[in-house]
């Protein structure tokens, strides 16, 4: 089948493409290997930079400029998260608006300045604005990158590639808490040049992956929607005449194609009433599932230094050494149950992993409080629990991405990461960072009795609610907005 298409500009313009099913039926080729590399490494900017915050916090309180209290930590994680809040409803609005690949792009120069910057903070207030920017930098690039992400993979796929790059935010974790190993040592920097020296990993790192994005096009999907047939077309070919170069067979098109209206932008007020009047069942899910895990990561993550060093006197500059088995939990979770979310199913397993999530998460709390656990001890089940809540997090925003219509899509994705993150991610740490100044253990056992009661209630929720999105073409899980009605 090929493009048929009145003008854009001709009223009520109606056009018939099949672009979006020859993009599913691609065999997996380079270009998407290379698509992963470019965009997916976001998650690992979130995870060098959540792990920074949380493997200098010793270094940031002994800072003669900055004297940092334990609260002062938890509003630093606050304010980071403040910032994602805001910049994922300000760039989200904009990706759907202006198109993906022109966002992920000012995305990532605000997130490599602003981190730059925190290296260079000379007061509290200074280090808690740059966090902010550097948030707001993360945030964006989230719906930027999550929706291209989707738009670009087969659909057979679409399970095991989000959750595994979502999971790539541990090997973030992993470099940022080996950074702050070596960059924290007395014997080789130390002092406060040491966490200075951290945040410009993550600047340098930034500048690679401006270079790694430079070569990637528009989602063909965004330029159809906004009347860009011919610009979509052509990039869909190139990608087909890449793979046949490579030695792949394409499988023949099935299926009708779709007729659309475009349009240059989607009106708020039909946003809302897509979101939370036609879709607020699904608006309901995406909610439940993204505060969940999101009070239960930062909670946690941003707090986890503390509790090493307060708790079990870990020495500050060896706070890394425990972060690293905890990252590569995280880390096998999404890539070795990411394959069960599309062969089982989503509701099962989203279910499932957040439940089992919360289950381990209150035995551990409770073994933590009795002081049953050492310092090895803990970093194991704390390792074990997140190999779960690590799939499990990743689903919440496989589910956000996939089951919004096409045009309001990054803004879905940050409105409800703006909730459910702006609940349950300035909430967590902030109050966990108030619950460890008590000292007292029984204090955090009530955190995470909450973090675990959450997840649980989430496993519910997508039990009852899910949507089995495995395997089907985003225009089938949710029909676009300006698809024409037969």
């Amino acid at each position: 089948m090929t493009d048929q298409h009145l003008p854009a500009g001709t009223p009520g313009a109606v056009f018939e493409t099949d672009l979006p099913a020859r993009l599913d039926r691609l065999p997996w080729g380079r270009f998407h290997t290379l698509l992963v590399f470019a965009l997916g490494i976001t998650w690992l900017l979130d995870g060098l930079e959540v792990t920074l915050a949380g493997s200098v916090s010793g270094a940031l309180k002994n800072s003669p400029d900055l004297r940092m209290s334990n609260f002062d930590i938890g509003l630093a994680g606050g304010v980071y998260i403040a910032g994602a809040v805001l910049g994922a409803l300000l760039f989200g609005w904009l990706t759907d608006r202006l198109g993906r690949r022109k966002l992920f792009f000012i995305t990532l120069w605000l997130y490599i300045g602003a981190t730059a910057a925190t290296a260079f903070s000379f007061s509290l207030e200074s280090f808690l604005l740059f966090r902010f920017l550097t948030g707001m930098g993360i945030g964006g690039e989230y719906t930027a990158i999550n929706s291209t992400i989707q738009e670009f993979t087969p659909a057979r796929y679409r399970g095991w590639v989000d959750l595994t790059i979502n999971g790539t935010f541990w090997l973030g974790a992993a470099l940022g808490a080996g950074g702050a190993i070596v960059l924290l040592d007395p014997n080789v920097v130390g002092g406060d040049l040491g966490w200075r020296l951290c945040f410009g990993i993550g600047a340098a790192l930034g500048l690679i992956i401006l270079v790694m994005r430079l070569w990637l096009p528009e989602s063909p999907r965004w330029l159809l929607i906004h009347g860009q047939h011919d610009e979509a077309r052509r990039i869909v070919e190139g990608i087909e005449t890449r793979l046949r170069h490579q030695g792949h067979a394409l499988p023949a098109v099935s299926g009708p194609g779709l007729r659309l209206h475009p349009r240059d932008h989607t009106p708020l007020g039909e946003i809302f009433h897509t979101l939370f009047v036609s879709f607020r069942r699904r608006a309901l899910v995406g909610m439940t599932l993204l505060t969940a895990q999101a009070f239960f990561y930062n909670a946690i993550f941003f707090t986890y230094a503390l509790v090493l060093t307060d708790f079990y006197q870990v020495p500050a500059e060896q706070v890394g050494w425990y972060v690293l088995p905890l990252a590569l939990g995280n880390f096998c979770g999404p890539l070795l149950l990411g394959r069960l979310f599309d062969v089982i199913g989503r509701r099962v397993m989203i279910s499932l992993t957040y439940a089992v999530s919360g289950v381990l998460l209150a035995l551990s709390g409770y073994a933590f409080a009795q002081g049953w656990f050492d310092v090895t001890q803990q970093a194991i089940a704390w390792m074990v629990i997140f190999f779960f809540a690590s799939a499990a997090a990743s689903s919440a925003y496989l589910t956000v991405a996939e089951t919004f219509p096409l045009e309001i899509r990054a803004l879905a994705i940050a409105v409800f990461y703006a909730f459910g993150t702006g609940l349950g991610g300035i909430i967590g740490p902030t109050l966990f960072g108030q619950l460890i100044q008590t000292q007292q253990r029984g204090s955090l056992l009530i955190g995470y009795l909450i973090g675990a009661v959450l997840m649980c209630g989430a496993a519910v929720v997508q039990a009852v609610w899910g949507v089995a999105a495995e395997r089907q073409a985003l225009e089938t899980v949710a029909r676009p907005l300006s698809q024409a009605r037969d």
